[in-house]
């Protein structure tokens, strides 16, 4: 896509100047220095002004919804996919933060994503203690650390936060050690930005996946009562996928002590896998009754 573009236009020079058929390798690494800039320009170019509009309803952008002031250039997830395909591996790390401040919410999108295929990249089981591999990816955690509030609506935190920040906590780590990592939670958790209290409960994805309730009981029981109903969704999710993944006794203890103060959305969203008959009794016990909603489908469903 727009590495290729480069190299055409370097296969162009050689039919004019002979020096680019000797220096031709040299010249394509030159090339392939990718900059922010150039991904810039080529996702404006990408705009789609019927999928904008779709997009600025989908993720409440009007005057007092969440997702207020929020700019689209209307490209679907897909194509951002296909731009970090084509760039991840060439864009140096100093290039992302120009990503990660732009205006345009799917140029945010790329860049957390950089850093996402940067940070894999760097956490194979290979790399997993190599202290070279270490020292690079508390690098891309500060970054998103420092870029977070960037992540200002929910795609961008479940797309990205426990792929880096949950991943992270498995590993190991030159800024800190457990202690640590639970300070730099509670802290995003203690943040009055909304998608900071989201991340420290969404990064907890990734340790359920790997058989770790701790994180997600502790930030689940942090946000018992939060206000905001994304965070009900999100707690409920994380919840829900800690039964799913680790033990569903103890997604069960959780909800006999906290099920008649869960909100209705947490209480749905948690309970979503058990059998038709177990779900209803959970929700007589609370006193809610309502339908449930898969949260899974908003994220492989995104327009």
């Amino acid at each position: 896509m727009i590495m290729l573009a480069k190299v055409v236009k370097i296969l162009q020079k050689c039919t004019i100047f002979p020096y680019y058929f000797v220096n031709l390798h040299a010249e394509i690494a030159q090339e392939e220095k990718m900059t922010a800039k150039e991904i810039i320009t080529y996702m404006e170019s990408q705009q789609n002004e019927e999928q904008r509009k779709i997009l600025m309803r989908f993720f409440k952008t009007g005057p007092g919804e969440y997702g207020e002031g929020d700019e689209f250039l209307g490209l679907k997830v897909p194509q951002t996919r296909e731009v970090v395909k084509s760039v991840a591996q060439d864009l140096v790390l100093s290039e992302v933060p120009a990503l990660l401040m732009n205006r345009w919410h799917e140029v945010r999108l790329c860049g957390f994503l950089i850093l996402v295929a940067k940070f894999e990249k760097l956490a194979t089981k290979r790399l997993e203690n190599n202290p070279d591999a270490i020292a690079k990816r508390d690098e891309i955690v500060t970054m998103y650390l420092q870029y977070a509030e960037q992540a200002n609506n929910w795609d961008l935190v479940d797309l990205s936060v426990h792929k880096i920040l949950g991943h992270w906590l498995l590993l190991p780590s030159n800024l800190g050690d457990k202690n640590y990592k639970i300070k730099v939670l509670d802290n995003l958790a203690a943040s009055d930005c909304l998608w900071k209290q989201r991340m420290s409960i969404v990064c907890s994805w990734k340790t359920s996946q790997q058989g770790d309730p701790s994180w997600c009981l502790r930030y689940a029981e942090i946000h018992l009562h939060h206000p905001h109903d994304l965070m009900h969704k999100a707690v409920g999710w994380m919840l829900r996928e800690m039964g799913k993944r680790v033990s569903m006794d103890l997604l069960r203890e959780f909800l006999r002590q906290h099920a008649h103060e869960m909100p209705r959305t947490m209480l749905r969203y948690a309970i979503e896998k058990m059998s038709d008959r177990e779900r209803q009794e959970w929700l007589q016990k609370s006193g809610h009754h309502s339908r449930l909603i898969n949260p899974a489908f908003l994220l492989k469903n995104l327009p």
